[in-house]
């Protein structure tokens, strides 16, 4: 199972490149895993490399704390309008509310 990475109804996996395909929810989801924001920044590996044959290359960037936002920084993807998205920005509140609820769904699936 693959996680996606939506940023503004974007797949931002997908677009970053197409060969890769997220890491597990598991491993992504988790408190204090790669997706959970601090004070220092810290690079989260998010996805590597499946097509056309698993590989050694991975998509990461780095997430950081600011204040009341998460930031995303070190992206290199294509936004709705053509133009790279470097950065984005999150609700500290909201991000921590997604990521849990998704944590918790993913907790709550049969076979677990």
């Amino acid at each position: 199972m693959h996680t996606y990475l939506f940023v503004d109804g974007l797949d931002l996996v997908a677009r970053s490149d197409s060969r890769m395909a997220g890491h597990a929810p598991e491993r992504l989801l988790r408190p204090g895993g790669p997706l959970c924001p601090a004070d220092t920044l810290r690079t989260a590996e998010v996805a590597t490399q499946e097509w056309p044959e698993p590989g050694s290359d991975t998509l990461t960037f780095r997430v950081r704390l600011r204040g009341a936002a998460v930031i995303w920084s070190g992206l290199m993807y294509p936004g709705p309008d053509g133009r790279v998205v470097e950065e984005v920005r999150f609700c500290l509140e909201q991000y921590l509310g997604e990521v849990g609820r998704a944590y918790e769904a993913l907790q709550g699936r049969p076979g677990r």
